[in-house]
Formats: C-alpha cells, sequence, structure tokens
C-alpha cells in the first residue's frame, strides 16, 4: 500500500488551478495583442513561425513537472511490511537471588556472578524461547519483562547486583508469585520458572505457594548454588567478614533440602550447580525444558520504506527539459540547436547524479540493516547516521538508529533518536512503535514516570499492542513497590525520630523527679509505719500481679515462635 511521507505538501495541488487560469490568460492576451498590432494577414504572416500547439504542449509539460515535483516532495512510499518471524518456543522467568549471601565466594568469583554466568549460559541454549528476569532478596522486582531480544536480557542481567534490592534477606515465596505474574494467566501450560538461590531461605510459605503456582501450569525448577559446608561472607561496603547483629561471624551454607521440595511441588527438577558443571546443569535444565512442548511465538521485524520520490522528480525534470526544447518557433540557425544538445546532455548527467544521490540514503539504511541483522551494531549506528546526515527527517533512519543504539548498550542516545523518530513520523504505527521502544528504553534506565508515559502514548496510538499493555502494568507495579519501599524506609525513620524524642523527653523528666524524690522520701520518714498485716497484703497483690504477668509473657512467646532476623 502507497503512503505518503510528508502528505501536508501534497497542499500545492492547490496552485494548479491559478496555474491553468493564468495560462489562459496569457492565451488571451496575445490574441489581444495580434488584434491591437493591425492587419490580421499581415500580422499571421509576420507570426507564421509560431505554433499554439507547441505554447500548449509547453504549458502542459510544466503542470506535469509540477504536480510530479509535488508528488516527489512528498515521498511515495510503500512499506516493506512489518515481517512476521515465526518461532516454537516457551516463557522462562528466571527468579535469581540477590541477597548477601550470594556474595560467598565458595565458588569463584562468587555465587551470584556464577549464577549469572549460569542464566547466560541457558539463554544462548533457549534461543526461540522469550526470557524474563525477577531478581528477590527480602522483596522480589521483576527486572525485565518477558522477551525474544536475549541481547536486551544479558543486558539486564549484566546490571544485576545486590544492590537493586534494598531488602535484604531471601523470600522465594515473593519470587514465585512476582514470576508468576509475568507470564499471560490466560496460558495454562508453555511456561516454566527456574528459581536460582543458595536455599538460605526463610519464607514458611515458599512450599505453599509453589504449589499453587504450579496447578497454573507453570513446571518450577529449582538450581542451588554453593556449598552445603558453608563459608562466610564478605561485606562489600566495609570489606570485612559479615557479622549478625550478637556479633558472630555469619556462615551462609547451601539449603539443598528447601529448593529440592520446591522443585518437587513445583513439578521440575532441582540442580546442584557447582564451580566446573555450568555447560552441565544448562544442558539438565534445557532438557527439562524440552518436555514441556512448545508453542508458536510471534515475533514482529520492522523494515525500511520503499521510496518513490526520485522517480517522480526525474519525471519533473524531464518534462522541463522538454519544455525546455520545444520552441514555439523554429530554431534559426545551428548554433542554437547546438546549443540547445549541449544543455541537454548537461541536464541528464546532472539528472543521474541528483538520482544517484537521492538513493545514497536509502543504501546507508539497506547497509544498516544487514549490520544490524548481523549484530554488528557500531557498523549499523555509522550507517544510519550517514543516512540521517542524507535526509535528517528520514523517521526511518531514525527509528533503526534508535534500536541499534539500544542493543549496543547506549540507552540515553536511543531514547534521543528514539524522540526524533516519533516528532518526523507521519504513521501512526511507526509512531506507536517509537514510543514502545522508547518505553522499554527507559525503563531500562529505572526512569519509571517517563516509561510509563511512553506505554500509555503507544496504547493511545496503537490500544491493540498487548506488549505495551503488559510492559505498563509491570511499570506501574514497580512503581508502586519502589513507592511503598520509600513509604516505608520513612515511616521507619519517623518511628526512630519519635524514639529518640521520647528518649530525650523521658531523661529530661527524670532529671526533674530526682529533686521531687529526694522530697518525697524525707516525707515518708516522717509519715507513720505501716503495720504488718498491711505490709503482708501489700506483699501479696504484688506477688499476684507478677504473676499475672509472668502467664501473660508465657502465652505471647507460645503464640510467636522465635524467628531470627537475617540480613544477608
Amino acid at each position: 500500500m502507497i503512503e505518503f511521507e510528508h502528505i501536508e505538501y501534497l497542499w500545492a495541488f492547490v496552485a494548479v488551478i491559478p496555474m491553468i487560469a493564468f495560462y489562459y490568460y496569457a492565451l488571451n492576451q496575445k490574441k489581444k495583442t495580434i488584434r491591437k498590432i493591425g492587419d490580421e494577414k499581415l500580422v499571421q504572416q509576420l507570426i507564421k513561425d509560431y505554433s499554439p500547439k507547441k505554447f500548449l504542449l509547453k504549458f502542459i509539460l510544466i503542470l506535469i513537472a509540477f504536480v510530479a515535483g509535488t508528488i516527489g516532495l512528498a515521498n511515495p512510499r510503500s512499506p516493506q511490511g512489518t515481517t512476521v518471524i515465526n518461532r516454537s518456543g516457551i516463557d522462562v522467568m528466571i527468579a535469581l537471588d540477590v541477597s548477601k549471601s550470594m556474595l560467598a565466594q565458595d565458588i569463584k568469583p562468587n555465587r551470584l556472578e556464577k549464577a549469572k554466568q549460569l542464566v547466560s549460559k541457558l539463554m544462548d541454549k533457549l534461543p526461540n524461547d522469550r526470557i524474563g528476569l525477577v531478581v528477590f532478596a527480602g522483596k522480589a522486582y521483576l527486572q525485565m519483562p518477558l522477551t525474544i531480544d536475549h541481547a536486551a536480557a544479558k543486558m539486564f542481567l549484566s546490571s544485576i547486583s545486590t544492590d537493586v534490592v534494598p531488602t535484604q534477606g531471601t523470600v522465594f515465596g515473593d519470587a514465585l508469585k512476582m514470576s508468576a505474574a509475568a507470564f499471560n494467566t490466560q496460558e495454562k501450560k508453555y511456561k516454566s520458572i527456574i528459581l536460582i538461590s543458595d536455599g538460605e531461605d526463610h519464607d514458611e510459605n515458599a512450599i505453599k505457594i509453589a504449589k499453587a503456582v504450579a496447578d497454573e501450569g507453570v513446571m518450577i525448577n529449582t538450581v542451588g548454588i554453593g556449598s552445603p559446608d558453608g563459608t562466610t561472607i564478605t561485606d562489600p561496603e566495609t570489606n570485612e567478614v559479615k557479622k549478625d547483629a550478637d556479633g558472630n561471624i555469619v556462615i551462609t551454607k547451601l539449603n539443598e533440602e528447601e529448593l529440592k521440595s520446591i522443585a518437587t511441588s513445583g513439578n521440575g527438577i532441582y540442580q546442584l550447580f557447582q564451580s566446573n558443571n555450568t555447560d552441565d546443569v544448562a544442558s539438565a535444565l534445557n532438557t527439562q525444558l524440552k518436555q514441556m512442548g512448545q508453542k508458536a511465538i510471534h515475533e514482529n521485524s520492522a523494515d525500511s520504506y520503499e521510496n518513490y520520490f526520485m522517480f517522480f522528480l526525474i519525471i519533473a525534470l524531464l518534462a522541463l527539459l522538454a519544455e525546455f526544447f520545444i520552441a514555439e518557433i523554429k530554431p534559426r540557425n545551428l548554433i542554437t540547436k547546438k546549443m540547445r544538445t549541449v544543455t541537454a546532455v548537461v541536464a541528464i548527467l546532472f539528472c543521474c547524479h541528483f538520482n544517484s544521490y537521492a538513493q545514497t540514503g536509502n543504501q546507508f539504511i539497506q547497509k544498516g540493516n544487514e549490520a544490524y541483522k548481523n549484530k554488528n551494531y557500531d557498523s549499523a549506528i555509522d550507517n544510519y547516521k550517514k543516512a540521517i546526515e542524507k535526509n535528517p527527517t528520514d523517521e526511518t533512519a531514525q527509528y533503526n538508529l534508535g534500536n541499534a543504539l539500544y542493543k549496543a548498550g547506549k540507552n540515553k542516545e536511543a531514547q534521543e533518536a528514539f524522540n526524533n523518530a516519533i516528532k518526523n513520523s507521519q504513521s501512526t504505527t511507526n509512531k506507536a512503535n517509537a514510543w514502545y521502544n522508547n518505553g522499554v528504553a527507559l525503563q531500562n534506565n529505572n526512569q519509571l514516570p517517563q516509561c510509563i508515559n511512553a506505554y500509555k502514548q503507544a496504547l493511545r496510538l496503537n490500544p491493540d499492542d498487548d506488549d505495551a499493555r503488559r510492559n505498563l502494568q509491570k511499570a506501574l507495579l514497580k512503581q508502586k513497590q519502589q513507592q511503598q519501599d520509600k513509604k516505608d524506609q520513612n515511616k521507619q525513620n519517623q518511628d526512630k525520630k519519635n524514639q529518640d524524642q521520647q528518649k530525650k523527653q523521658q531523661d529530661k523528666q527524670k532529671d526533674q523527679q530526682q529533686p521531687q524524690d529526694k522530697q518525697n522520701q524525707d516525707k515518708q520518714s516522717q509519715q507513720p509505719k505501716m503495720s504488718k498485716q498491711d505490709a503482708e497484703e501489700k506483699l501479696k497483690a504484688l506477688m499476684q500481679q507478677e504473676k499475672n504477668l509472668q502467664d501473660k509473657m508465657k502465652r505471647v512467646n507460645a503464640a510467636t515462635p522465635d524467628k531470627p532476623e537475617k540480613d544477608w
């Protein structure tokens, strides 16, 4: 389907009407001039070389040149079409433990870095599957929604550290629920969660949640990383051995039993991951996932447009050249003919050069696309920039440049390119795609408010974009979690401040009461002594109060079993 890149230029067609009116006006003026000169036969004899038909032909050629030039400026083009690539695969959410116990170095360089290597290796074995990332410690966060873009997934993976989750601890339940929420709830199969942790979990509901998730058709596989004998943790902030609140050295041990129980409840397998079996664990998980069967996954791939503006500009130039060669009167001598011939050759050469120049921008885009497909993103970026230098308003070059910059990890530059594509785009579909990709780049930079706005803009232009809708929901959820964390932190700070103020006030009251207590003691020394019977009754009452208090404390302790605090 043909469309115009700059449809606003078509308003120039309005000028055709005054041009036709001017032609008839000039024709009428010629006739009036002939009548004013004198004898009509004598005038006709004088202008016998003049041809009214050639005058009309010259006007028609000028009109054709104007119309063709206007169409060329509007740039008619046909989209290559959105290429739908059909794949067969499954959806895999990887839940990665980022608690500080993952910094233990019983597996070199440490548990977390080795786990990231395993995830990267597993992605290479799942080229047709959609991958998502959830990170968890004391809370779980969606690091990356499901995507077929494994290059982007690895970029997210490389940025993961123990600092991405502010709340320490390990909660499998939250990680499983967050991972399950990332799937399409309308599907009951082809979904798997891979939980990677050292197993130091204090979540009592993990097994129960694993069974509930498995009932929704999700297979849960677990990977245990670490040694059962345990080791110390080096605190990255102090570079010293981690100690608990009582000053004891923390020893983190792999808890295989709980990970095995979760895998059993989730109809999956458990794998022990050590320093020398990365390929074995990745292969075992890949084999397990292949047993689930595969679903059809449709991926859209945007190509460049086929531009036709150069053909219309050539027509305009040829029409102007033809008009130049057609004379209303015959040429008088050979010199004039030769001059016209030379002019024609020069014009044709210029036309060919112009055609070559016009196609240069599109050639750069095609070269960029080839480099992009070969994952040579730096070369693709250079070619797209050259195309933009030729035509700064080329939305295809801007859009493809944004994709290449994003793949190269240059998110800020990618955002700028997508913004330029949005400004220059005349197509609703292209503009929606640019907003969506801009949202992904913003989400990668954790710019949630701007990311949410970008997804909303994409949905306004294309309400049927399910990917934009899902990513918007996840971004809103993450923003809500961050706001809640901030609120909890502010509340903790306020509570601490109130406690400090209360302590200061109590100390002040205590200082003020000391002189009064001394006076009370003096008065008591002057009061009559208490009888023995009264003293015994008062003592019994105090003992009964103490007994009641002890019974109450026992009931509270019985209802609330001890649960140690964990910040690693």
